[in-house]
């Protein structure tokens, strides 16, 4: 743990540097101040530099622009209309935002911005106490009203203010506290985490993008754990993502099943600890995949005589389900398209454990997973969450072997690019037919071909294919 001292000269270390020092003596000459705000702040105090470089001014945005003329590469004003103007300067992009006091309507979904004068003002309406600090420039005095630093230093989230209002001006701060769980490590504090409880319905007058976009955040955190369990365990998740409190399944004393929702955790982590072996480090697409992987057995659970417990089909229904949270959710359509492939094909693998596949189901697993296939690898390796070291072991070497399999059959028949030995331009030429949906039947009648046999060649193949013709 850092101490006050030891926070301070990380602070003034990262933020010794031209940049800083010029952007700061311009602001003072034309006579307003300019501080380092928020992200940067915190990100200096943890010892890193942060990717977003955040500014405050009692400038308007027409000053700001003013100001930076001259003194920058470039500069753009599409933030114009919420205060914020950003430029790069060298290698650098910066955003420079009036001080600023937003608050929304209990029924809007924007917020209204009401420009200020006082950095003291701006810093106590932001999210927490560890993003409300800052450093005016050029003198590098810091300023922390709200003991953001002690805040950071415990690894504690609070909010500036009261929590209820805080989140009443912008109850998309109730979602970033469980995504900052998850980036920095920390804590909600307790008055905080039961505003959130309260007031988890106003996550409804925020819009799909903004939910989606700090959903994303927090699974690309260090620890998207833990802020999982925050959305979970406040309700938040059931107005954002219900299908994740949904896996947490009532047993009896006479049907016993593994614990869905810890399993899913527990198959999240373990992807993310094969990410960095298959080149996926930070893959959104895999974790969130993870994330949704059994979202399918609520809907499929059935109790069967003897206490065993069946869920025939999840994959499938987990993956409709997939679908239509990611397009409420405004997911783009090959990310939404990707993940529902890896819920559909989670369990394929499954079968492999018990008797090796033949060449042809090798094609098949392959062509199905398509550009998921590193993906997928990952996923069915992380679905294994048993405690019995024997069959975890086995399941282990089992997909060792599969993979191997895959590596040889690829090498062998160029899977990656796995194609029929005939083009849709040599079936129209040999069965004199114009496009259509003939066309097509004979397209895939080939490609069943070859991923049953292997590569034929193109004589073998148009024989097969005439044969096949005439006999329809």
């Amino acid at each position: 743990m850092q101490t006050v001292a030891q926070a301070l000269e990380n602070l003034e270390r990262l933020t010794d540097s031209q940049l800083f020092v010029e952007l700061g003596r311009v602001f003072s000459d034309a006579g307003f101040e300019l501080a380092l705000v928020g992200g940067p702040v915190r990100d200096a105090f943890l010892g890193r530099r942060s990717p977003d470089l955040d500014f405050t001014t009692n400038a308007t945005p027409d000053q700001t622009i003013a100001v930076l003329r001259g003194s920058v590469d470039t500069w753009w004003d599409i933030g114009k209309e919420f205060g914020t103007i950003g430029a790069r300067m060298g290698d650098d992009t910066i955003e420079i935002t009036t001080y600023r006091a937003e608050k929304y309507d209990p029924d809007s979904r924007k917020p209204k911005v009401v420009f200020g004068s006082d950095l003291l003002e701006d810093l106590s309406r932001r999210d927490f106490t560890v993003n409300a600090m800052a450093l005016r420039l050029p003198q590098k005095v810091f300023v922390d009203p709200c003991n953001g630093l002690r805040d950071l230093l415990d690894g504690v989230l609070r909010t500036p203010g009261a929590p209820e209002v805080s989140f009443g001006d912008d109850p998309l701060r109730m979602m970033r506290a469980a995504r900052f769980t998850s980036q920095l490590g920390f804590e909600i504090e307790q008055q905080t985490f039961n505003a959130i409880t309260d007031m988890a319905d106003r996550i409804e007058i925020i819009s799909a993008e903004r939910v989606q976009a700090e959903l994303v955040k927090l699974l690309l955190g260090a620890n998207p754990k833990s802020g999982l369990q925050a959305l979970v365990d406040s309700g938040l998740a059931q107005l954002v993502l219900p299908e994740l409190p949904a896996l947490r399944l009532e047993t009896d004393e006479h049907h016993h099943h593994k614990d869905v929702y810890e399993h899913t955790l527990t198959v999240l982590e373990q992807a993310i600890g094969y990410e960095k072996e298959y080149g996926l480090e930070g893959d959104f697409t895999l974790r969130f995949a993870a994330l949704l992987h059994d979202i399918g057995k609520p809907l499929t659970r059935k109790l069967e005589p003897g206490g065993a417990v069946s869920f025939y089909h999840h994959d499938m229904v987990g993956s409709k389900l997939a679908i239509k949270r990611m397009k409420a959710l405004r997911f783009d359509k090959d990310t939404t398209k990707a993940v529902a492939r890896l819920i559909e094909l989670h369990l394929r693998f499954f079968g492999y454990s018990d008797q090796p596949w033949s060449d042809a189901a090798i094609r098949r697993y392959v062509r199905d997973a398509g550009d998921q296939l590193s993906r997928l690898h990952v996923l069915t390796r992380a679905d294994v969450t048993t405690r019995n070291k024997r069959k975890a072991d086995r399941l282990s070497h089992a997909y060792d072997d599969l993979e191997h399999r895959i590596e040889a059959v690829m090498a062998a028949e160029e899977l990656n690019a796995l194609r029929p030995d005939l083009t849709g331009e040599d079936i129209m030429r040999l069965l004199e037919l114009k496009p259509g949906p003939e066309v097509g039947q004979a397209y895939r009648f080939l490609m069943e071909l070859r991923l049953d046999e292997g590569p034929l060649g193109q004589a073998e193949a148009e024989k097969r294919l005439l044969e096949w013709w005439q006999k329809r």
